[in-house]
């Protein structure tokens, strides 16, 4: 979703240049393991093309613009390789000033190709779920 793109680009150039001077070997903390574990499983879950558990990984704001069949779409069309990942890791977090959490995750597509991606997770009765993600190739592929 790229509904706040703006402030989610920006943090994904942070968070890459925190990355790239080791942020990523420092364990996460208990809310971002939390929040990991909840992009993992809809990644697994696409990964297995089951779109209905994925969705239900999905913030409230997501769910209202999206029914179950465009968030298939959308997610199929606007990031193949999250919609069929070959591989996945999360590297890095940042909490956000409104308690929402940032991930910096890469994200590798049955495709070959990889990707960082952005994740802001919210806290939605009492559970992690994403509220949107921004991409860009993963430069680091072509050092």
């Amino acid at each position: 979703l790229r509904a706040s793109s703006r402030t989610l680009a920006a943090l994904l150039l942070a968070l890459t240049a925190l990355a790239a001077t080791g942020a990523e070997s420092q364990p996460l903390d208990a809310d971002a393991q939390a929040a990991g574990r909840v992009v993992m499983q809809q990644l697994e879950a696409s990964r297995r093309n089951d779109f209905s558990t994925a969705y239900t990984f999905a913030s409230v704001t997501v769910r209202a613009m999206f029914d179950r069949a465009r968030f298939e779409q959308m997610v199929r069309g606007g990031y193949p390789e999250i919609a069929h990942s070959a591989s996945a890791a999360i590297e890095g977090s940042r909490p956000g000033d409104a308690g929402e959490i940032y991930l910096l995750g890469r994200v590798v597509g049955d495709n070959g190709r990889a990707i960082e991606a952005v994740y802001e997770l919210v806290s939605e009765n009492g559970g992690w779920r994403i509220n949107s993600v921004v991409t860009r190739p993963d430069e680091s592929e072509k050092a």
